[in-house]
């Protein structure tokens, strides 16, 4: 066997590192960009949904078929229904036939029978865990009447919202032409469900069962595997279709601070779920939780009078935490709004909120209380403070 030259080897190995160096940089230079992410999903979006931040963007305003992530809109529409007291979440309707053949030909179903009577709380259940065609049709036709009436609220609300690229044809997410949303317009309807914490419970929930009026129980399975295999996920909607691909509107919490991430035509549910894990793990890395207020602590001293004993101490009813984005110099401002109206002021009587305010933008509330028992100075207290003062100055 003949010996190989060492110079040979050398320059055999010099040239494949520059080769390597060459071929690898602008794949580096891109994640770097792009803070070292980088999503396969035809679109994505993520944001800290407290400020509204967006951190990461990819083709967030490319109208694209949502699937079952439609059903953020319908599950929104119901909370903001129980919540403002137009429903109950004990309230029963019963599942027309309608409802029930929406659940049918392979697509989610939340396996409801035409007659079945179930409350609004079970058909929530059966939209965020199942994500039941058939629950959410029940939903729209007993919020308005019928699926079409209900299809005009979802569009007249994203309007509202301000989701500009978003028309919606039906409440469940089935694939119909001109059905269409962006990864940003789900960003802000997810967001404003996430003002409706009661969602979460159903949401986040990974198995759950219904049994009660039936022979066959109804066992619910969250298609949102994150719930279970990703620390802090309690939401909110997974979808697939054929043309939608795999979609996910996913949220996270931990430590205080919680992010959402949108996810849009993914080719596989593993890369769906990667790329959403990846997001909201970078999220978490750029923001911190500080507590602004604690409950039963002093915020503000309050004068009700002229003279100087007349106050109260404003204290906090519960704590309050913000979020901020780490490494950045941010300026942190309360602002007490009491009602000054009052004759007197009792002890634990909440008379107000203070508003916290980061960098100029209201950041979040919280309710005060009075400390103590005091009364409001009357005529008679005035006029003897301004005659002290007068002779206090004379001295």
């Amino acid at each position: 066997m003949k010996k190989i030259n060492k110079k040979v080897i050398s320059k055999i190995l010099i040239g494949t590192l520059v080769f390597s160096c060459v071929s690898i940089s602008p794949v580096k230079a891109k994640a770097q960009e792009e803070g070292g992410i980088q999503v396969e999903a035809s679109s994505a979006l993520l944001m800290e949904p407290n400020s509204g931040k967006i951190l990461y963007e990819k083709n967030s305003h490319e109208k694209l078929a949502p699937a079952s992530v439609t059903k953020v809109m319908t599950m929104l529409l119901a909370m903001e229904a129980v919540d403002s007291g137009k429903i109950k979440l004990s309230d029963k309707m019963t599942v027309s036939e309608n409802a029930k053949m929406k659940g049918k030909n392979g697509n989610s179903s939340m396996l409801l029978d035409t007659g079945e009577v179930r409350t609004v709380e079970e058909i929530l259940k059966g939209i965020a865990i199942a994500s039941g065609n058939d629950a959410a049709t029940a939903m729209a036709e007993y919020l308005s009447g019928s699926e079409e009436a209900f299809v005009k609220l979802m569009n007249d609300r994203a309007q509202e919202l301000g989701m500009k690229d978003t028309t919606f044809k039906n409440c469940s997410g089935l694939s119909v032409p001109g059905h269409v949303t962006t990864a940003f317009d789900i960003s802000l309807m997810s967001r404003e469900l996430l003002k409706h914490p009661t969602v979460l419970k159903y949401t986040g929930t990974y198995m759950e069962t219904i049994s009660e009026g039936r022979k066959s129980p109804i066992g619910l399975v969250n298609h949102n595997k994150l719930v279970r295999f990703f620390k802090g996920c309690d939401g909110l909607k997974t979808g697939f279709t054929n043309e939608a691909k795999y979609c996910i509107s996913t949220t996270a919490v931990r430590d205080g601070v919680r992010v959402l991430a949108v996810i849009m035509g993914a080719p596989t549910f593993k890369v769906r779920n990667r790329d959403a894990s990846m997001l909201m793990n970078f999220g978490f890395s750029k923001f911190e939780s500080k507590k602004v207020l604690e409950k039963d602590k002093d915020i503000e001293k309050i004068k009700i009078g002229k003279s100087e004993d007349k106050f109260f101490m404003a204290k906090a009813l519960e704590d309050l935490n913000i979020t901020l984005e780490r490494g950045t110099n941010t300026k942190i401002e309360k602002k007490c709004l009491v009602n000054m109206e009052k004759k007197r002021y009792n002890k634990g009587e909440v008379i107000g909120h203070c508003e916290v305010y980061v960098d100029g933008k209201l950041s979040g509330k919280v309710k005060i209380y009075c400390d103590r028992d005091i009364q409001k100075s009357n005529f008679l207290d005035n006029l003897k403070f301004n005659f002290k003062s007068l002779f206090d100055k004379s001295v």
